[in-house]
């Protein structure tokens, strides 16, 4: 997977579902973490890759590769943009809805953030650097209505979503980012913008970013509808929607 948003049990292209057994120790070899990663990918995918040259339930994605992240979507495919055609909307509860291009976004302040990026799965790519503009600082200049209680993302994969509430949205460790690993982020990684939240499981950073909404109610993101939690502070299981004590 995306080694950034969880993976569910799901059906293959051949329609097999995947076992829960195998899912759960899957995720067991993922949490063994990064220095075995890179050894335990190639094995993992030399062994289900066996079955007619590929992966027969798509779990070798749940393993990050040998620099910490793994390609993966919800979709077949993804289109690229780049700073030519790319454009990030924001609307909803707001006196001054918009719309912003990549070297609109580049003109606003910029700040960084080096932290651990923790993936529900349980592994971590430590002290990872993302750059890009506050979130509180678009919102800013949106003008975000006294009536607003949350904000909804949207993304142009044309499937994947997220949520945060309008408090969570504002904190100072929430971007819209740029730049990860001190470059500007592939398309691989959700670029040319994705949402970065540090303090939550990464499966709330949405890659390939296009739409902030504000409205009046938190709308569960593509995988809380699938069971995961709406907040996904790290330390914070399943079940525990709990401000973070640090």
């Amino acid at each position: 997977m995306n080694s950034e948003q969880p993976e569910a049990p799901r059906h293959t292209e051949e329609g097999s579902p995947v076992g829960r057994r195998v899912f759960l120790g899957t995720i067991g070899l993922g949490a063994l973490g990064l220095v075995t990663a890179p050894v335990l990918q190639r094995v993992t995918e030399s062994v289900l890759g066996a079955f007619s040259g590929k992966d027969p339930t798509g779990l070798t994605g749940l393993l990050p590769n040998g620099g910490g992240f793994r390609y993966y979507s919800v979709t077949g495919s993804v289109p690229d943009r780049t700073a030519a055609d790319y454009q990030l909307k924001i609307d909803g509860l707001v006196d001054r809805p918009g719309t912003y291009t990549l070297a609109d976004l580049r003109a606003l302040p910029q700040t960084k953030l080096v932290k651990d990026v923790q993936c529900v799965t349980g592994w971590r790519v430590p002290d990872t650097p993302f750059e890009g503009v506050r979130l509180s600082h678009l919102l800013d200049l949106a003008g975000v209505r006294d009536s607003a209680k949350a904000i909804h993302f949207t993304c142009f994969d044309g499937a994947y979503t997220e949520s945060l509430t309008l408090d969570q949205a504002r904190r100072p460790d929430v971007l819209v980012a740029l730049r990860m690993q001190n470059k500007p982020i592939t398309h691989d990684h959700g670029g040319p913008v994705r949402l970065y939240v540090a303090p939550m499981y990464f499966y709330k950073s949405a890659k390939w970013l296009s739409g902030i909404t504000v409205g009046d109610k938190v709308e569960p993101g593509y995988w809380e509808k699938l069971g995961y939690d709406v907040d996904a502070w790290v330390g914070r299981s399943n079940g525990r929607d709990d401000e973070p004590t640090s």
